[in-house]
């Protein structure tokens, strides 16, 4: 048997347009998800899950050995940027918001986290991107938080 490198980290991915506005149409949204699944076999990391909203994205992706979270994002907003510009889907030059959130997922919460980002146009008739990312904060952000107290 001979030794390979290998992982299995998955990582739920969101991000925002610039300034958060709601921009996208629902043509488009299946347009940027077709392409965000096509780009990542294209790099050959495994998308198992995306949803993109109006506003904001939900990617669910199995993190590939030679990735780095950052280099990760970097791939998905630049080349969907570029899409999005080169397609003129947006009557602006299109760019994606500076930041990102990154969280892991464990093995046991696959099935909860992919149920939550396919039911997002749901989930949004209730609460805002802001008020989801605020929750999102608080549930990673406190442990965080605590631990640097100790």
């Amino acid at each position: 048997m001979s030794l390979r490198s290998y992982n299995k980290i998955w990582i739920h991915f969101i991000w925002e347009t610039f300034d958060g506005d709601k921009i996208f149409t629902r043509e488009q949204r299946k347009n940027i998800s077709n392409l965000l699944y096509d780009y990542c076999k294209e790099k050959n990391i495994f998308m198992k899950i995306n949803f993109v909203n109006a506003d904001h994205v939900h990617a669910l992706i199995d993190l590939p050995t030679n990735l780095s979270v950052e280099d990760c994002i970097k791939l998905l907003k630049g080349g969907s940027s570029f899409y999005i510009n080169k397609e003129r889907l947006t009557k602006t030059k299109f760019s994606w918001g500076k930041g990102y959130a990154a969280f892991s997922v464990s093995a046991s919460q696959l099935k909860n986290v992919i149920e939550y980002i396919r039911n997002q146009e749901d989930h949004h008739k209730i609460k805002s991107f802001t008020e989801e990312y605020e929750i999102f904060m608080k549930m990673y952000g406190d442990d965080l938080l605590s631990e640097k107290n100790r």
